[in-house]
């Protein structure tokens, strides 16, 4: 406690060539966007004043098609304006003042009319539309419960009368609409929920381990029982008694449950592993007492920094930020350019994904073997020496997002890890804590450390770079038939993917010393893992205890928000009929509602799951530096002095 304390007083600042070697580096990240932008600006300022996309049919947009090739697959023309009105290619085309507004929504000149349909030229009707992210949508409105576009209820597609609610398919406007308020409504209950079983957990963290052992020792039992039933019973059987190597190898495994020597092997197997559950448990049950009573105390640590539970929104509005930026960029990056196109088709074609000119296409072979086909926009290209560095600056991009990313989640670490441990080394936990532990925590986080939490990012980010260059490897070797360097990069990708895991496991205990004692990063990440490695046993069971709970909390949480989600959105039961909203296609908000309520269950989650490893590294030092006697006294709960049998001696 007193080391503790001096470490608060006397803190200085932490990794200091890192901390500048990111400014300088998020000063670049800067640049590169503004960069982009710029390049960007430029090329947009040579395509005209056109900046909106008018789709010919927008119903087409529901195809499953739209969801593979991330296209609309239908003719698509940039226009200055929406159209406000509503007709017929058949109808525009007998008025000479409704022909000339309506030219202006075709691809090219059009000529006549038999040439306009077959090569589609232009659309074959225009509906009255409103922008939406550089995008025409039809404007949906509502009499009563009937669904209007350009407050008429039918329309006219060139064909036949179509009533308006059709094209809500294609956009979806009308349950886009509904979803907000209802969904937060269900992503509030799954907030309830987890701070209910947080704090349920003080009471029942013990209950629910030992119940969830004896489960298991219950399941292998009763797998032992099962296979010794099918092993009497196939006594008497033909053919039952032949030997699995008699047998050999078959392609249709269920031959081998009609073999005695099959359950048997079954039984010695389950015998074996419930042998070795009973005797792990036998020895290890004072450990997973100390688990237990971590997991509680973690409960009353959280309960004494309540602020902790919403530190996640912070996180996330730091991650948000870091995404958006990244995501702009790389679209900035990626259409400072000229536009390339395609070759899309709704069936088979031996010119899908080839790069066409739109101008020529209806004359071109491809459109002749592919008369279906259109000639739509794909992506962003060019030649010019700026295009040259693209990959470099693309790469800058990828590189400073996993590094903003690590850094921001390590802050989050840190933080939460000097609040918990400042409860864990208060002698009297109502007098001696901080006012605000966040607040202070993020403050010396930041003031003292951005150089430690840059190093541990930078290790880590470097990490992830090599595994995304190993995917793209990977993606360009598909066609080819080396199999040595198809193996190679196998075992690659393995070996980074443990080497991102390991890091992140001692990256997260480092924080956690540094928050502590503020010491550097490497100084605080050896502790960490030396002290760690003196105490293995109890770092694997109180790590796969703790994994297993927040795992039933996950899961428990999820699946009642997502029953709770279904019966209100699908309307099977009477009691949501007059408050759920009417939609036609309820399983959308459904799947929102279920990712939504398992990161918000992840994320309370990892607050208390930081609030476990930081009490268990704190309680190892307790135990290393501490001895009981007046002079060092231990700062554990009487409980888990009581546990580990010990206690402190009277002054």
């Amino acid at each position: 406690s007193l080391k503790y304390c001096f470490s608060l007083l006397h803190r200085g600042c932490t990794d200091i060539v890192c901390c500048i070697f990111f400014i300088v580096a998020i000063v670049g990240y800067v640049a590169v966007g503004i960069l982009g932008k710029s390049v960007c600006s430029s090329v947009k300022d040579g395509l005209g004043t056109k900046p909106l996309l008018f789709y010919f049919n927008m119903m087409k947009c529901a195809s499953p098609m739209v969801l593979l090739e991330f296209q609309c697959p239908t003719p698509q023309v940039c226009v200055e304006k929406c159209p406000n009105r509503t007709m017929t290619l058949v109808t525009a085309i007998g008025d000479k003042q409704d022909w000339e507004y309506y030219r202006s929504f075709c691809r090219e000149d059009p000529g006549s009319v038999p040439q306009i349909l077959q090569e589609k030229l232009c659309p074959a009707y225009l509906i009255s539309s409103k922008p939406f992210l550089q995008r025409c949508f039809p404007s949906l409105g509502k009499k009563g419960e009937v669904i209007t576009v350009g407050d008429q209820e039918t329309f006219n597609d060139g064909e036949k009368i179509r009533d308006a609610k059709d094209l809500v398919a294609g956009m979806n406007c009308g349950d886009i609409k509904h979803q907000p308020v209802s969904s937060c409504s269900c992503l509030l209950i799954a907030v309830v929920l987890s701070l209910i079983f947080i704090v349920l957990l003080r009471y029942l963290a013990g209950i629910m381990v030992w119940v969830m052992i004896v489960m298991v020792i219950a399941v292998v039992a009763y797998g032992i029982v099962h296979c010794s039933v099918k092993y009497v019973s196939l006594k008497d059987t033909p053919g039952a008694n032949i030997t699995l190597q008699q047998l050999g190898f078959q392609p249709d495994f269920s031959v081998y449950l009609h073999i005695r020597q099959t359950w048997l092997a079954f039984i010695i197997i389950l015998a074996i592993l419930e042998f070795i559950i009973i005797i792990l448990l036998i020895f290890l049950r004072n450990r997973i007492r100390i688990a237990v009573e971590l997991m509680k105390e973690a409960s009353r640590a959280v309960g004494y920094v309540m602020s902790s539970l919403f530190y996640p929104i912070f996180t996330f509005f730091l991650l948000t930020i870091v995404i958006a930026y990244w995501g702009v960029t790389a679209v900035f990056l990626s259409t400072s350019s000229e536009p390339v196109y395609k070759v899309f088709n709704e069936t088979v074609c031996p010119h899908a994904r080839e790069t066409c000119i739109p101008e020529n296409f209806t004359l071109s072979k491809m459109k002749t073997d592919c008369p279906q086909s259109e000639c739509l926009f794909a992506f962003y290209g060019g030649e010019t020496p700026y295009h040259k560095y693209l990959i470099f600056l693309q790469f800058y991009n990828v590189f400073l997002f996993f590094w903003c990313a690590n850094f921001v989640t390590a802050l989050g670490q840190m933080t939460l890890a000097g609040a918990f441990a400042s409860y864990y080394w208060a002698p009297n936990k109502t007098k001696d804590m901080p006012a605000f532990p966040l607040c202070a925590s993020l403050g010396r986080s930041l003031r003292y450390h951005t150089g430690s939490l840059a190093f541990g990012s930078l290790i880590l980010a470097i990490v992830q770079i090599i595994r995304v260059l190993l995917e793209y490897i990977d993606h360009k070797l598909k066609g080819a038939q080396n199999k040595f360097a198809k193996f190679l990069l196998c075992c690659l990708k393995c070996c980074f993917w443990c080497l991102e895991k390991f890091i992140k496991f001692l990256n997260r205990n480092a924080y956690i010393m540094v928050a502590i004692y503020g010491k550097n990063f490497c100084r605080s990440a050896c502790d960490a893992f030396f002290l760690l490695m003196r105490n293995v046993i109890r770092v694997v069971v109180l790590d796969k205890v703790t994994d297993f709970i927040l795992f039933l909390g996950k899961l428990l949480i999820v699946g009642l928000v997502g029953i709770f989600a279904f019966f209100f959105f699908s309307g099977h039961t009477d009691a949501f009929k007059g408050a759920a909203p009417s939609l036609h296609y309820y399983w959308v908000p459904i799947l929102t509602v279920l990712v939504g309520s398992y990161f918000i269950a992840h994320g309370f989650f990892s607050v208390y799951a930081m609030c476990v490893d930081t009490l268990f590294l704190c309680f190892l030092e307790d135990l290393e530096r501490n001895d009981g006697s007046p002079e060092r006294p231990y700062l554990m709960s009487e409980k888990l002095l009581n546990v580990l049998k010990k206690k402190n001696q009277a002054n």
